[in-house]
């Protein structure tokens, strides 16, 4: 609104004296009381200004049943021109009337007044408006950029640690144990490892995926930690089918459970308990504190990639909360018709 106003006196500063120069040779319009003009001028321009607004959103958006471009840009041009004639009567023409009734107006000077009206409003609205559109297209192009690149980071990321040579040391130890003691427990975690790569794979480029898409990878997942730690690590589920169509940024909740595991320690005497659960449109992931005594200090890059992608998202914050006994993180579920 500032922006719009300081425009608007600028502009009609501007366009009062250059009128001014054309009739007197000057850039001094007289006695003081012959700048009302100068006032009625900036208001116009003002209104002006302030319906450019709407008129660019209507004509911007699928509310209208979109016609060919020349139709829709030759209606948008008479939408502006029409505005402006109004705003011209109603802030110019018949205050000037009433306020100085003894003023002549041949009707040259009312068609040159009302073209030139006409001319100014469709100036402002394309070299203005339109540009301040054209910067806002630009923002949100490259709001979708910055959000696909946290996207394909966090799938590098998760893979990243998923082939990291550690945690493939691990499984493949882990398998090989199994295959000695229960070969079905065996195959069940080579099918288990399996399933979270190409749960991975299908997240795909999305920056959002339902709700049950996301679910299939963080069970798989789970499974597998479940399979390797056993009695050491519990992880329970409490989300009703209701929530299932909602939608996240694809890995999310995967990186909670991964860093829950990562920085706890996990016993069989003290288990770690980690529950994933939904309610008020919130998705929520706590877990027992009990930090591991081995941990370097975390570095926090899977909560800040997962808070920037939800800051390009919604206005949503994602709830960080660390208490002495537990860490809850609560992600903003999403409506279907954010995708």
């Amino acid at each position: 609104m500032i922006r719009k106003i300081a425009l608007a006196a600028l502009a009609a500063t501007a366009v009062f004296h250059l009128a001014v120069f054309i009739q007197y040779g000057s850039l001094w319009g007289g006695p003081l009381a012959s700048y009302w003009e100068l006032g009625l001028l900036f208001v116009f321009l003002l209104a002006t200004f302030l319906i450019h607004a709407p008129i660019a959103r209507l004509f911007g958006t699928d509310r209208l049943t979109r016609p060919p471009a020349p139709v829709q840009a030759l209606l948008e041009g008479l939408c502006v021109v029409l505005v402006s004639l109004v705003f011209w009567l109603g802030l110019f023409s018949l205050p000037q009337h009433y306020l100085v009734p003894t003023a002549e107006a041949s009707p040259k000077a009312l068609r040159l007044a009302l073209a030139i009206s006409a001319v100014l409003s469709l100036f402002f609205y394309y070299f203005v408006e339109r540009e301040h559109g054209r910067q806002k297209l630009q923002q949100e192009v490259y709001r979708v950029a910055q959000l696909q690149k946290e996207t394909f980071q966090a799938q590098l990321e998760a893979l990243k640690n998923q082939v990291d040579p550690h945690f493939l040391f691990n499984s493949l130890n882990v398998l090989g144990s199994l295959i000695h003691l229960d070969a079905d427990r065996a195959v069940q975690f080579l099918g288990q490892l399996s399933d979270v790569y190409r749960a991975l794979l299908d997240a795909g480029a999305q920056p959002l995926v339902p709700l049950h898409r996301e679910m299939a990878l963080v069970r798989a997942y789970a499974n597998l930690m479940e399979t390797r730690f056993g009695e050491a690590l519990r992880v329970e589920w409490d989300i009703a089918p209701s929530w299932e169509q909602t939608l996240v940024p694809p890995t999310a909740v995967q990186m909670l459970l991964e860093n829950a595991i990562k920085h706890n320690g996990a016993t069989t005497r003290k288990p770690l308990r980690i529950k994933v659960s939904a309610a008020d449109n919130l998705l929520v992931v706590e877990n027992n504190r009990q930090p591991r005594t081995d941990m370097l200090p975390s570095t926090r890059l899977g909560l800040q990639n997962i808070q920037r992608r939800y800051h390009y998202l919604t206005d949503r914050p994602v709830e960080i909360v660390p208490t002495p006994a537990a860490f809850i993180v609560r992600l903003p579920l999403l409506p279907a018709s954010a995708a």
